[in-house]
């Protein structure tokens, strides 16, 4: 495999690498005073909205979206070196409109969207205009199987009804969010991946309450956030739905393929920030008459975690590249294999910053706190590690018994 990048994709990331060296992590500092001072923490520091037209200015926009005419035209090996650029701040996604999970909702719009539903939100989307979210996901059932979802889509003449409780919502909080996409039965007769569809539900449809938001080991995730909400009868058009009755399962996947591999991408860029703060704290702390960086134990969790970085990194573009080459579905054991080794390197990466960075670490004075909290959550999210274990351990068990 030749990962070397090319000249186009070597002046992206250069562009990139300035861009948050000079921009984002400086606004980290303003970003996070806003919220610590808005009277209402679901507010938007207005630092994002800068950044936002700076960057499209300079033509750092939808880098993510690999069709050339709506965005950067990249394959998924030519934006992993971008992703983990702008992985290295938990804003740095949002300010080049690469943000989960707006980006799957834009990619299913793209490939399952009606011209009608692409005018409506697609567009707006694609403009960082507003935000949406993906609810699938509910408090009584294994939602890591998404045939086990229970909410209802039941049609009622021109319309769909929609009954149930969805949680973990990420980004329904925020005041930019306009549109939902709502994964429901629509036949509960129907062969097992045939009962789900999903729906576009506007944030403001009648019946659609925000029960509460939720918090992530104890933060509120604001502006942004996770929600629960009630669909009580909520009634949408029938043009609203996705790609047709019994097609929500096949749109899942086809959705959560790229995403799984995208936060692999930005989760790399977490750790090497992560490392570089513990390189930077064990040179400039003394302890015991030596600095830290003289310690045997320090140098020791420095190396191993440069080290397992650049072994996620290598297999996180090996799934890129075969996604690129031959499909996602070829490539799905190794984007389970990334989706189960790279929260969980970047998880022990920060934990060894945070160790090194002593209490200083668990505060708001640094950022790995924050990063922890999102490593430690993507070992959950779009299938905790459990769930591609076993998965990719049946493929392997079956390629070992094909002749």
């Amino acid at each position: 495999m030749n990962f070397e990048l090319s000249d186009k994709v070597a002046a992206l990331r250069a562009r990139v690498r300035a861009f948050m060296r000079d921009h984002v992590l400086p606004a980290e500092a303003a970003y996070h005073a806003h919220l610590e001072a808005a009277t209402e923490r679901f507010s938007i520091p207005p630092v994002i909205e800068e950044l936002k037209a700076k960057a499209r200015a300079e033509g750092l926009w939808n880098l993510w979206c690999p069709h050339p005419e709506l965005g950067a035209g990249l394959n998924n090996l030519e934006y992993a070196p971008l992703a983990e650029e702008m992985g290295r701040s938990l804003i740095g996604p949002e300010v080049f409109n690469c943000n989960a999970p707006d980006t799957g909702n834009m990619e299913v719009l793209i490939h399952y969207g009606t011209e009608v539903q692409k005018a409506a939100w697609l567009k707006p989307l694609l403009a960082g205009k507003i935000r949406s979210a993906f609810a699938m996901t509910e408090p009584d059932v294994a939602s890591s199987d998404a045939t086990n979802v229970q909410a209802s889509i039941l049609r009622d003449g021109d319309e769909y009804v929609i009954r149930g409780r969805k949680w973990w919502t990420t980004g329904a909080p925020d005041p930019r969010c306009r549109i939902l996409i709502v994964m429901g039965k629509t036949d509960p007769e129907a062969p097992k991946h045939r009962q789900q569809s999903m729906v576009l539900v506007p944030m403001d449809t009648p019946g659609v309450k925000l029960r509460r938001r939720l918090r992530v080991f104890g933060d509120d995730d604001a502006p942004h956030g996770h929600a629960e909400i009630d669909f009580e009868d909520v009634r949408v058009p029938a043009a609203n739905l996705l790609l047709g009755e019994g097609r929500g399962f096949e749109i899942a996947q086809g959705r959560l393929g790229p995403g799984r591999i995208h936060h692999c991408m930005r989760l790399i860029g977490c750790a090497q920030r992560a490392l570089e703060a513990m390189c930077d704290r064990a040179s400039s702390r003394t302890a015991f008459g030596k600095t830290l960086a003289e310690q045997g134990v320090v140098r020791q969790a420095i190396a191993r975690s440069a080290s397992e970085i650049a072994q996620a990194r290598l297999l996180t573009l090996a799934a890129a590249d075969k996604m690129d080459r031959e499909g996602n579905k070829a490539a799905r054991d190794l984007i389970a294999m990334a989706k189960i080794t790279v929260p969980q390197m970047a998880q022990t990466v920060i934990d060894r910053a945070i160790q090194v960075h002593g209490a200083k670490g668990v505060s708001q004075d640094t950022f790995l706190a924050g990063a922890f909290a999102y490593a430690r959550t993507i070992r959950i999210a779009d299938g905790p590690d459990e769930v591609h274990q076993d998965a990719l351990a049946r493929q392997l068990l079956k390629a070992s018994q094909t002749p």
